[in-house]
């Protein structure tokens, strides 16, 4: 195996942990405050993928416009198709539409399926993440398409066409490997500097060490949760869309592997731990892409967990997870 064999698997590893990271810090986000793995989060990322696809569709396609009754949307659809900056603008209100409305579809669903069970036992809203989890994807599989839908335009090209940026050690690095590198890594620091810096992200650190002394400094509990709520389900639905475009494709079940492996990812770097998230994210999508180029693509899955089991039995918190003292 050649060096550039290396560097395109790592490049690879590199790009598919962008996406897992954008998903883990969902995963994250809603446990660092509430102790719950929110198992719609995976659904919520195939949904963002939907929306994504029919947000292009409508703004550049004027037989979708008509055919939802949506023809005065010309004119916008002119100013999206006329060259590179309304090109631009298109995929940024993909991602922001795709962003909002996923995010707001989070809130819907901690008001009405976990705010509920808030104080039941903790099996209670586990079940209820589960459930709402199969019913997203049922209701994809029912209401739009069982089959797989082709990221595409009417006349079947890719919306974000494959173009090399630059090459490094003889590999090609292409713009959408850059973009979705370059944006996971951009949210981060958006998020943790939020969470950090800013009245909101306090109040959000302080629910998560403890919740009733919180409220009983005038944090609104229930904002603050809604506001995670939102903000998790909207990374995903990035990582959704973008998942759309590089892969070409998007389908009802699309969220449970990617789900299951960002919550592997969160687990690895520490649970709770924003940071230990987008480390996770990135330490696995390298190790599985490593796996399947030197070893087998079927062991891809096999080794991604030995290390996640690894890492459990060495660092039972997570590589940047901390030992938390037990109260007396």
């Amino acid at each position: 195996m050649s060096l550039s064999y290396l560097l395109e698997q790592t490049l690879n590893g590199i790009t598919l942990g962008g996406l897992y990271a954008l998903v883990a810090l969902g995963y994250t986000l809603v446990y660092g405050i509430l102790l719950m793995i929110n198992f719609a989060h995976s659904e919520l990322f195939m949904l963002g993928g939907y929306v994504g696809l029919g947000v292009l569709k409508l703004l550049s396609d004027p037989a979708v416009a008509e055919a939802t009754g949506l023809g005065f949307l010309e004119p916008i659809q002119t100013f999206f198709l006329s060259g590179t900056f309304g090109f631009v603008m298109l995929i940024a209100v993909t991602f922001a539409v795709s962003a909002v409305v996923v995010g707001i579809l989070g809130m819907f669903i901690e008001r009405f399926a976990y705010r509920p069970l808030r104080h039941a036992p903790r099996l209670a809203p586990l079940i209820s993440a589960i459930g709402v989890s199969i019913f997203l994807q049922n209701a994809v599989l029912l209401w739009i398409d069982s089959k797989q839908l082709p990221y595409t335009r009417a006349d079947g090209s890719a919306f974000v066409q494959a173009q090399t940026a630059f090459n490094v050690g003889g590999v090609e690095v292409s713009t959408m490997q850059i973009f979705i590198i370059a944006t996971s890594l951009i949210l981060l620091a958006l998020l943790d500097t939020f969470v950090s810096k800013t009245r909101i992200g306090r109040a959000m650190r302080a629910t998560s060490q403890d919740r009733e002394a919180a409220g009983l400094m005038g944090v609104d509990i229930n904002s603050v949760i809604a506001l995670a709520f939102f903000i998790g389900p909207a990374l995903g639905a990035i990582a959704g869309v973008f998942n759309g475009m590089y892969y070409g494709s998007v389908k009802f079940n699309m969220g449970f592997i990617p789900g299951i492996k960002s919550f592997t990812a969160a687990v690895i770097g520490g649970i709770g731990n924003l940071r230990g998230a987008m480390l996770g994210g990135f330490l696995l999508g390298i190790v599985e892409s490593l796996a399947s180029g030197f070893v087998s693509n079927a062991y891809r899955d096999v080794i991604a967990f030995i290390v996640l089991i690894l890492v459990l039995i060495f660092r039972p918190g997570g590589l940047l997870g901390e030992a938390v003292a037990e109260k007396v």
